[in-house]
């Protein structure tokens, strides 16, 4: 199904990573709705429209149909499941499975802060090292850790090493792209 913009909408050409400006009136068609943000094909591309901005996408409502969104601040006990959890609600605009099944998170640190809050910092990869999407899939990430209970600082780092391989993709992402 086909949807109208209803105003001039920010988005993140894919797989490029620029921001431009999908002006009102134009037809978008979804073609992912995963981790809150909202992936559409127009007759120039693929986009990602953020979850903030997904409202100017006329018929577009966020019914929870299937969408995937980090728990609101305070909604459970910090802990490391937590953060993973979080994690798991990050996507790849282009690919359907969150980045841990995918296999692009390759570490997870926390700390405890001097004021007892959490610092917590991850090292991720991305599929291709030319994808401009990186530093938006990292961004995601990092604004979701943040709303996590206590958490006082998080941070995503972009590493090249050692190099991702569709072999990295877990079971549950195997599965999700019928490689299994």
């Amino acid at each position: 199904m086909n949807h109208i913009l209803s105003r001039d909408t920010p988005a993140t050409a894919i797989p490029a990573g620029n921001a431009v400006t999908l002006p009102a009136g134009a037809e978008v068609f979804i073609t992912q709705t995963l981790g809150g943000n909202v992936t559409v094909r127009t007759d120039n591309g693929l986009f990602r429209i953020a979850r903030e901005n997904a409202d100017a996408i006329g018929g577009y409502t966020k019914d929870g149909g299937g969408e995937t969104v980090a728990p609101a601040a305070g909604a459970a006990d910090f802990s490391e499941q937590a953060v993973w959890e979080t994690l798991k609600t990050c996507f790849d605009p282009e690919i359907p499975v969150n980045i841990v099944d995918l296999g692009l998170v390759y570490d997870l640190n926390i700390e405890t802060a001097p004021g007892g809050g959490h610092v917590v910092e991850v090292k991720m990869t991305l599929t291709a090292p030319g994808c401009g999407m990186g530093p938006v899939i990292a961004e995601d990430a990092r604004q979701k850790i943040a709303t996590l209970p206590t958490v006082d600082d998080a941070k995503v780092h972009i590493v090249w090493d050692p190099v991702w391989t569709p072999q990295m993709i877990s079971a549950t992402g195997r599965k999700v792209l019928g490689l299994e």
